[in-house]
């Protein structure tokens, strides 16, 4: 039986090609849009969708990765904080969860459990968890799409076009990290 093969870079790869698309979405983000609130979600703005992209990282990162000896990045205010402000929120709580799923891999390719980590309703396999965190984020971005139509700023086809070009935005991922 052939060994099973080292997944690291491919499985980071997917990380971060992820990142880079979401980062691409918050960049085209009209600002007549940003402090718009959500239909049917008064109190909910897209600013604060996009917001809660990082914040959900960093509660994770805290959750899973704080025993383990990864920090997870502070919260942005999702009332307040700047398209910049987010972008660079977003690179710091992406290479927190680059750093988690690192460390999945190094362990058998389990995320190794934590005490903080008690709803249990992820299994801790690196499969998994990129699987959610990918959905996760995903879930929301066809949500600021969606919005935006609703309230009539329909985004250009190279925004919403581009949010499928997952060789062009792993491109300038790596060309950016370069």
């Amino acid at each position: 039986m052939a060994p099973a093969p080292d997944l690291r870079d491919t499985l980071l790869g997917a990380w971060r090609t992820n990142c880079r698309v979401t980062a691409f979405l918050v960049e085209r983000i009209p600002p007549e849009l940003w402090s718009e609130a959500v239909p049917g979600a008064p109190r909910r703005t897209v600013r604060g969708v996009a917001a809660h992209l990082h914040n959900a990282r960093a509660q994770w990162l805290k959750t899973l990765g704080r025993e383990h000896g990864i920090t997870a990045p502070a919260l942005v205010d999702r009332g307040r904080v700047s398209r910049a402000d987010l972008l660079a929120a977003l690179r710091r709580s992406g290479a927190g969860i680059e750093s988690l799923i690192a460390l999945g891999v190094g362990a058998g390719g389990v995320v190794p459990p934590s005490k903080g980590y008690v709803w249990r309703n992820l299994p801790l396999d690196v499969g998994h968890v990129l699987t959610y965190f990918v959905a996760h984020e995903a879930h929301h971005r066809g949500q600021i799409v969606m919005v935006a139509r609703q309230l009539g700023h329909r985004l250009p086809r190279e925004a919403t076009d581009g949010l499928w070009q997952w060789t062009t935005r792993s491109r300038e991922w790596a060309q950016a990290d370069a």
